[in-house]
């Protein structure tokens, strides 16, 4: 039997505002915008990435009515996401530079070099360098 090759492919992050969004992504973590259509009535459809030849993207979606109440908890207050870098010296003091927010110092765990910092929203996200297997 033949098995359906599956990706995933985007993940929604929620915000109030497209263009403050794309700015602190392109700004704060160096993404690339790989997509902003107007698809009308004040709704777009943005997507990026922290590359080009990235699997997974963002879709950066605006929060419509009751939705607002999960900007800045889309993990409900956990670590959500998890920024992978193969130069995290370089990628703390790009985020540091810019003014992210970082909730910790930079730590070594078994499985590599981490620290928590939070997004434009507040939401908890991990920058990491993990170990070399």
């Amino acid at each position: 039997m033949t098995h359906p090759i599956n990706r995933l492919a985007l993940i929604t992050y929620l915000t109030d505002d497209y263009d403050a969004a794309i700015a602190w992504f392109q700004s704060a973590l160096d993404f690339v915008l790989l997509e902003d259509t107007d698809m009308g009535d004040g709704k777009r459809w943005v997507r990026m990435a922290p590359h080009h030849a990235a699997e997974t993207a963002f879709l950066i979606a605006k929060a419509i009515g009751d939705q607002a109440n999960s900007i800045g908890h889309q993990a409900g207050g956990r670590v959500g996401h998890f920024l992978f870098t193969d130069d995290f010296d370089g990628m703390y003091a790009r985020m540091q530079n810019f003014g992210v927010t970082f909730r910790e110092s930079p730590r070594i765990e078994p499985y590599g070099k981490v620290v928590v910092f939070e997004d434009l929203h507040g939401n908890p996200w991990d920058l990491m360098q993990p170990n070399k297997h």
